[in-house]
């Protein structure tokens, strides 16, 4: 081949790949939609849901102080378990402020540290939000709460609290309220605007997301991370040690409403949808490259969720007279998370 031929079918080469290139471009998928609605629609709902519960908790332990009534007294528990279930359902994505910021230790830390709280309420100190947001995690948020509101072992009467736990219990709930408006906040375009990084995922600019499929990574990672503790955490530590102090919610027997809705926040965030609303999840995304796996982990998510709640008795009492009930609903949770990390996971990292 002469000089001239080669110059000649070099520039076609170049030419047919760079046609390639612009056709590969203009064929990349956007995912911008999923990216949207699960910010938007279930990340910052979420968020905003907690902070209005959170009021309603403050609200209710505001009353119960001034009218010490039974009536009163289960109200605010019930308000206490209605804040709790969106908290619960957002720990599929405890990223971003709520682990930049510390926020979550100041929420959820457990077990309670009952010896330095006893300590605190036998003081002279003066029990206001701001003191309160001073002290260290296992002595506030919601844990602290149920501690004081439910009695060691869920029976407490309303005569059995003191003055100074009435105040300790209203302003602790204030200081909850602090951390779920920050969490909001942080998220919230009239806030720090943490959304924007999701929405916005893939602009050249984005330092948190410099992809699309580094923020449904994460989406993901989320997913698996709660699934994660859920199965070798919240189930296994009390479950093998047979130590009901490892037992998160124990003081109000709430605790497989809460590994329930662990999975949840994992359904939410695969289907795209919380509370009623609608859209594009990790599940349109799956459904796009293997129908039967989007198939298979819907199916685990609903197997995971009646296992919990399937078993018997309260947690407190399952871990030492039906651990095989226990022990399946390890085993589903376990199984959903081995399928998210396999199978889910390689494809979103494949895009």
């Amino acid at each position: 081949m002469n000089l001239d031929r080669f110059l000649a079918a070099l520039l076609v080469i170049f030419l047919l790949l760079g046609c390639g290139k612009d056709e590969v471009n203009s064929n990349s998928q956007d995912y911008s939609d999923i990216l949207e609605n699960i910010g938007n629609n279930v990340i910052l709902a979420t968020y905003e849901e907690l902070d209005l519960k959170a009021v309603i908790l403050v609200n209710s332990l505001t009353l119960l102080e001034n009218e010490k009534t039974q009536d009163n007294l289960i109200n605010a528990r019930q308000a206490w378990r209605d804040t709790r279930q969106p908290w619960e359902q957002s720990e599929g994505f405890l990223y971003g402020p709520v682990d930049q910021k510390g926020i979550d230790p100041s929420m959820d830390s457990w077990p309670v540290n009952q010896t330095d709280l006893d300590a605190v309420l036998n003081s002279n100190a003066e029990l206001t939000k701001s003191y309160i947001d001073g002290l260290d995690g296992t002595l506030k948020g919601f844990h602290t709460i149920e501690y004081l509101l439910f009695g060691l072992n869920s029976d407490k009467q309303i005569g059995d609290f003191t003055e100074r736990q009435y105040q300790y219990l209203k302003s602790c709930a204030e200081s909850l309220k602090g951390s779920t408006s920050e969490l909001f906040l942080s998220w919230s375009p009239s806030g720090d605007n943490y959304i924007s990084n999701v929405l916005s995922a893939g602009d050249e600019n984005n330092s948190v997301y410099p992809s699309q499929k580094s923020a449904l990574e994460e989406f993901v990672v989320g997913m698996i991370t709660i699934a994660d503790e859920v199965a070798n955490g919240k189930i296994n530590d009390p479950l093998v040690q047979k130590n009901v102090n490892l037992e998160e919610s124990r003081f109000s027997q709430n605790s497989k409403k809460d590994f329930a809705d662990n999975i949840r926040s994992i359904q939410n965030a695969y289907l795209g949808k919380y509370k009623g609303s609608e859209g594009k999840g990790i599940n349109s995304l799956i459904l796009s490259k293997d129908e039967n796996l989007n198939k298979k982990v819907q199916e685990e998510i609903i197997e995971a969720i009646k296992s919990i709640e399937n078993i018997e008795g309260s947690f407190t009492s399952a871990i030492f007279n039906s651990v095989s009930s226990v022990e399946n609903a390890q085993a589903k949770v376990r199984q959903l998370q081995q399928t998210l990390e396999s199978e889910v996971l390689p494809i979103v990292s494949n895009l």
